[in-house]
């Protein structure tokens, strides 16, 4: 971990970003190029800091979940967003509640999907213990 030493702030190399949450060189300096990773520049090193770790972590459980990079971004942008009237808050609390639809109907969607799954297992199982009976 590189450590500047007049700030003492943790930062890091692409390469132990990459190592550390098993993705490539490309794909962070990719999401550097769609604007959602900031890293400071030395030359042509990059130094990631805890916020740009903190963002490519939720990039990638974003992404597990099935959100587009557009998606990631608009929630950075919310999150970073510094309100300053009442329509800006109003427009960020409907967005938030969308987006809480929108994941409540994939985890009922999901529980759906998985009590199907067991049911199908079970019915396996069963199979599988009658060929065993015979």
């Amino acid at each position: 971990m590189i450590t500047k030493p007049s700030s003492r702030q943790h930062t890091y190399s692409i390469s132990e970003l990459a190592e550390e949450f098993s993705v490539t060189l490309r794909s962070i300096r990719f999401y550097e190029d769609q604007g959602l990773l900031k890293p400071q520049r030395e030359g042509k090193n990059r130094i990631f800091s805890r916020q740009d770790r903190a963002r490519l972590k939720l990039i990638l459980r974003g992404k597990r979940l099935g959100f587009t990079l557009n998606d990631i971004q608009e929630l950075f942008n919310l999150y970073d967003a510094e309100a300053q009237n009442k329509k800006q808050v109003q427009v960020m609390l409907n967005t938030i509640r969308t987006r809480q639809y929108k994941l409540l109907q994939q985890q009922a969607d999901i529980d759906l999907i998985m009590m199907e799954l067991n049911a199908a297992e079970r019915r396996c199982y069963q199979q599988m213990n009658k060929f065993d009976e015979h």
